[in-house]
């Protein structure tokens, strides 16, 4: 009983001997593929067996590069990876780090060395990619005359915009001579001044699509100078052509979809464009002629006939406050002369001689108030109310109401 061991130590133990088998870790496997599930994670669950047993293996989702189709039940492929086991469970498994179907191995592996190769040649660098036009006038096809191809692209192209005009170059686009028939489309087409150029074919095996894995025609898409579209093959088909060139289309009709601008699209954005365009102008319109009917406010408020006019009345206001002001200023003065008037009336030296008083000078005209201003027998002028009266004087007596003493002469 001294060799007891327990699960994980023997689940551990076991493990190390496969992880030190050098065979186990790197293997290729061949069979039919069953129980294929995608897990959301990105990985991939599936069991390989042929007629001598079955293998449970898994492609986890950072090897998912390495698989260029979707796997299905019943696919006949070649895996390559190793055998390890899931420790936790006690249960050996094959973890693949790659994936092709059987028959196309080689050509696989061909595949693999050459993208490899040109990646590392920078071929594959988005610095080189050229950008797609918005507004294509003419666009170059390279493709079978009769494939499935040419009719999809010839389908999109006509709903969308049948004014651009497509020029197709009729290559092979498998077998034998296909490559070079590629090449030279691709060059003829460039020479030719298109626009864009769309290089593709329908889905096929990778044997059928191996014309677009070739160097040659990487090689001619990277060296031409109008930007280039590859459409090969479904979706989940990949080439080397669809990493050169400037933009990878999944479908022939894909493709076509952005090589031609939607003119219907293109009119409902010029009616929008329009419409926006009327509404801006005509609110600027309304925009001033608010601003017109401001400055004529102003206008009419500032306006010099205006300013003149309200001088003028102005001036008339002042004249007339004025007029009124003299006017009173002459009645007041009147007044005050009538007071004058009637009080020098009241003291005026003729009235006193209409009233019987006369006034005395001497023969210089000077008035006499007092006796002592004149002497017995000096010259005298009585003055009253009809006449002057010359007369001399014969004595003087000095009047108590006149003097303190009286004398006589």
């Amino acid at each position: 009983m001294n060799n007891v061991y327990s699960v994980g130590q023997v689940n551990r133990y076991v493990k190390n001997m496969f992880t030190q088998d050098y065979f186990l870790q790197n293997i290729y496997v061949k069979g039919e593929v069953s129980n294929c599930k995608y897990h959301s994670t990105g990985h991939i669950y599936f069991t390989l067996k042929d007629e001598g047993g079955t293998l449970k293996c898994v492609m986890f989702a950072g090897s998912r590069k390495g698989l260029a189709f979707r796997m299905k039940d019943g696919d006949k492929v070649i895996a390559g990876g190793r055998v390890d086991v899931y420790e936790r469970d006690g249960a050996y498994q094959f973890y693949a780090k790659e994936i092709t179907l059987e028959g196309a191995g080689a050509l696989y592996e061909r595949y693999l060395a050459l993208k490899q190769e040109l990646e590392d040649m920078g071929m594959f660098a988005q610095e080189y990619k050229q950008p797609i036009p918005e507004f294509a006038h003419r666009v170059g096809i390279v493709t079978s005359p009769t494939g499935a191809a040419i009719r999809d692209i010839i389908n999109v192209s006509t709903r969308r915009n049948p004014f651009i005009q497509s020029i197709l170059y009729p290559a092979l686009v498998q077998g034998e001579g296909a490559a070079a028939s590629i090449v030279r489309g691709i060059r003829m087409l460039d020479e030719a001044g298109v626009d864009v150029i769309i290089v593709g074919r329908g889905g096929g095996s990778i044997e059928e699509l191996w014309a677009f894995n070739e160097e040659e025609v990487a090689r001619a898409i990277f060296e031409c100078h109008t930007p280039v579209i590859s459409a090969v093959g479904h979706e989940t088909d990949f080439t080397i052509a669809d990493f050169v060139a400037d933009l990878r289309a999944p479908t022939p009709s894909a493709a076509a979809e952005l090589a031609y601008f939607d003119c219907r699209t293109l009119l409902n954005s010029m009616q929008g464009y329009q419409e926006r365009l009327e509404r801006a102008v005509w609110n600027k319109i309304d925009v001033n002629r608010a601003k017109l009917e401001r400055y004529g406010t102003r206008l009419q408020y500032l306006n010099p006939e205006s300013r003149l006019r309200d001088r003028q009345q102005y001036a008339a206001d002042v004249q007339e406050r004025i007029q009124s002001a003299m006017e009173q200023k002459i009645k007041d003065k009147r007044h005050r002369l009538s007071l004058y008037l009637e009080r020098f009336h009241g003291l005026s030296p003729l009235r006193k001689l209409n009233q019987g008083y006369s006034y005395v000078s001497d023969k210089e005209g000077k008035t006499l108030t007092s006796v002592s201003q004149v002497k017995q027998g000096d010259g005298l002028l009585i003055y009253v109310t009809d006449g002057t009266i010359e007369a001399s004087v014969q004595n003087t007596k000095a009047s108590s109401y006149g003097a303190d003493t009286d004398s006589e002469k």
